[in-house]
């Protein structure tokens, strides 16, 4: 018989991001946990917050987001589901897409929309 991990997701192993961003390579992306059309609320408020919070339950230090999905639908999950944030979590998220309804994903990628797009992190790259 085979024994589990508990916390499959460290059993990936890691990679390294930007230099000092250690993260698993089993990362849970957050686009599904929106409404039908990556459009809005979820159906189930509590289910989503419940995935994510098992995700990290499973050892992922790794969530991929984007202000688009929902749109700010998944952010805000995130943000009502794990803060205080564990001090491993890296959250990458990502601008450069307008929604304008379910299934419509035109794309924007304007200096001044990223900026907005990606709030108070950090834009260097961002010309």
């Amino acid at each position: 018989m085979q024994r589990r991990t508990p916390r499959p997701a460290t059993e990936s192993g890691t990679f390294t991001i930007g230099g000092d961003l250690t993260v698993y390579r089993l990362g849970f992306g957050t686009m599904r946990l929106t409404g039908p059309g990556i459009w809005g609320p979820p159906t189930d408020k509590q289910e989503a917050i419940a995935v994510l919070r098992h995700a990290l339950d499973l050892g992922v230090n790794l969530l991929d987001t984007a202000d688009s999905y929902g749109p700010e639908v998944a952010e805000s999950l995130i943000a009502e589901a794990l803060s205080p944030y564990p001090k491993d979590l890296v959250i990458a998220t990502k601008g450069g897409l307008l929604r304008t309804g379910p299934y419509e994903w035109p794309q924007d990628g304007r200096p001044e929309h990223r900026r907005k797009a990606l709030g108070d992190l950090q834009c260097s790259g961002i010309e």
